[in-house]
């Protein structure tokens, strides 16, 4: 029977009556149908184009078998890790083991392998020597070129040759899919698919690589950190599918890892036909018995309505995985998907989200982004906004209305992040009062990330008064409409940058706020942003001067203890840290100390005492110690 999915078997594929598949696409994840997730994107393209595609989703990688299920494709297998890092999705910061994967069924560990793109592909290189093997998705497009790995501690090649791929896709993909897909189908061998923009191959022929930038060779970038950092910030400034360079790295025999330059933008229409093809919505029935896939409850009633980000972050990977050109669907587009899941029995009346990466941009920066590309060397929004920005929230505010206005809509929330050195600085505050009126539901969150300028500078985030700002207009914005609503910062530990003396002062924002957050994260070394090759290198690859960097495991738990001083457990590491930072006047009963010292803690009272006499010399007022406190109580 025909469920509307595509074949995930052998006997789908009998049923169909299909003798050899065009592709086969082996995927990390659990098989989810619906456009959150871009293995159905991919697939849903291809065979909209006419070409036929199977599914193999997480086989066992220790059984040769699990990978000839189909035979071999007629043009090429398809290869991705899923929609995460198969490492991020593995391993906490800390590099323990997670106990959950939300992409597979039932959400049990364990389905697919450590460096997931490199073992599938390992594994059909054995089983089909000759196949074309095409790879893409997050893993793959954030390891093209060499990158550092936090996991193993080292530089790593090209993931094109550590996994013995052909060709490599990165970015979203939609354009270079079909191309490639095009070219093969013409009669074209794989190795000779060197003109696409928005992949990556490698070649030993030096001289057939035009108008290339020639970056530092592997053996450059292991031997020296400051060559990798100068690699990486070329890369990082050819990023663009306009103003953006084909490059090319060295590595042993001759060989070259070419990567082209990015594919273009879809423009609305494009992303349209996109989200409008036939997607189930939902995961494979088969999984119903393992009681589903987890991740789909999070997108299963949201709506992207944008892609790309000229927010700028150094700690996130979209500059180099989505680029910095926002592409967004029509209204039209976005509502139509609406109204397909409010019928659906699950549906309880909310709209979980509308948004993508950064909820309230929804067209480029400028007006030249779309011709010209983005400035290499310059941000839009850090270290403050640039003149040519374009501010306006009046598009996505009509969206959100008519949203609002559907039947059996309740409310519409914003969960995707909303960028609010964007928004304090648009002087019309509609945005501003509707958010708050419409679509908040107690608590908004929002990602200052940290609250020392010097930090947020090596984050690529605006200065804490701009946040102080926002702070006091979404407050004031919430008294005038009689709402009880509150900000939930998210906010992170140990980027580059922060020593305790800035996890100090992190601390002490939190006790004036009068707020202490459930969870913090620590900063997380992944491939191919900014701040991860400032934590390799030691270096600020944009300047090339020096940056601290946390990398011992206990300085950072101190780090992040400190978020969480009011936390019993942490109550050590605090001691500790503020200790080490030369801050014990924040250990005591002033209104304005973090921990009080405990009673038995002979060692801490005779630092607070010596303070006291500190403070006495220098005519300053006592502060209540223990000792104080017992005599009061007696009398």
């Amino acid at each position: 029977m025909n469920t509307g999915f595509l074949p995930v078997c052998r006997a789908d594929m009998e049923e169909r009556q299909i003798s050899q598949f065009d592709f086969i696409y082996v995927i990390g994840d659990a098989y989810v149908d619906h456009p959150s997730f871009g293995h159905a994107i991919i697939s849903r393209i291809l065979t909209a184009n006419g070409y036929s595609v199977g599914i193999i989703s997480q086989p066992d990688w220790k059984n040769p078998k699990s990978i000839m299920i189909y035979g071999e494709p007629r043009l090429a297998f398809l290869v991705t890790g899923g929609n995460m890092d198969s490492m991020v999705n593995h391993y906490s910061v800390s590099k323990r083991r997670r106990e959950k994967d939300a992409f597979t069924p039932g959400g049990v560990m364990g389905k697919r392998p450590d460096y997931a793109t490199v073992v599938y592909c390992k594994l059909i290189r054995k089983a089909y020597p000759d196949a074309a093997i095409l790879i893409g998705g997050i893993e793959a497009s954030l390891r093209r070129l060499a990158h550092y790995d936090y996991w193993s501690d080292r530089l790593k090649p090209s993931i094109l040759l550590e996994s013995g791929a052909d060709l490599l896709l990165y970015g979203m993909g939609e354009r270079s899919i079909l191309e490639a897909a095009e070219a093969l189908n013409s009669g074209l061998s794989v190795k000779d698919i060197t003109f696409l923009d928005g992949t990556v191959y490698k070649t030993d022929k030096k001289e057939d690589v035009y108008d290339a930038l020639f970056l530092p060779g592997y053996r450059e970038l292991q031997a020296d950190k400051m060559n990798y950092a100068k690699s990486f910030y070329i890369q990082y400034q050819n990023t663009d599918p306009f103003r953006g360079k084909r490059l090319a790295e060295g590595y042993d025999n001759g060989l070259l890892v070419v990567q082209n330059p990015a594919a273009k933008p879809l423009s609305q229409a494009e992303m349209d036909r996109v989200y409008a093809l036939p997607y189930m919505r939902t995961y494979h029935p088969s999984y119903e018995a393992a009681g589903g896939v987890p991740a789909i409850e999070e997108v299963k009633f949201s709506l992207v309505s944008n892609r790309g980000c000229y927010g700028g972050c150094n700690f996130c990977a979209l500059t180099f995985h989505q680029g910095r050109i926002i592409q967004t669907r029509s209204h039209e587009s976005i509502v139509k998907e609406a109204e397909q899941f409010v019928w659906d029995p699950e549906f309880k009346g909310y709209i979980h989200d509308v948004g993508g990466p950064t909820a309230n941009f929804r067209a480029p920066a400028c007006e030249k982004q779309m011709k010209a590309g983005v400035c290499p060397d310059k941000q839009c929004l850090f270290p403050t906004p640039c003149k040519n920005l374009k501010i306006d929230h009046s598009d996505y505010l009509a969206l959100l209305r008519k949203l609002r206005a559907l039947p059996k809509v309740k409310k519409v929330f914003i969960r995707s992040g909303i960028r609010f050195d964007y928004l304090v600085n648009d002087p019309d505050k509609t945005f501003l009062r509707e958010l708050c009126e419409y679509h908040v539901s107690g608590q908004l969150k929002v990602a200052p990330e940290h609250i020392s300028d010097a930090v947020l500078e090596k984050m690529g985030k605006p200065r804490v008064s701009v946040y102080r700002r926002f702070v006091k207009e979404y407050q004031e914005m919430n008294v005038k409409l009689n709402k009880k609503q509150y900000l939930v910062p998210y906010l992170m530990s140990s980027h580059p940058g922060s020593t305790l003396k800035e996890a100090v002062e992190l601390a002490e924002f939190l006790r004036d706020l009068g707020y202490m957050p459930q969870q913090v994260q620590d900063f997380y070394p992944t491939p191919s942003t900014i701040s991860t090759c400032m934590y390799y290198t030691g270096v600020d690859p944009c300047a090339m001067e020096p940056v601290y960097v946390a990398k011992n495991p206990h300085e950072k738990a101190m780090q992040r203890a400190l978020i969480q001083y009011r936390n019993p457990k942490n109550y050590e590491l605090v001691v500790e840290a503020l200790t080490l930072a030369g801050r014990t006047d924040l250990i005591g009963y002033d209104k304005k100390c973090l921990i009080r010292p405990r009673q038995s803690d002979k060692k801490t009272q005779a630092m607070v005492s010596h303070q006291q006499q500190e403070r006495e010399k220098k005519g300053k007022p006592k502060k209540k110690t223990i000792r104080n406190v017992h005599k009061k109580k007696k009398k």
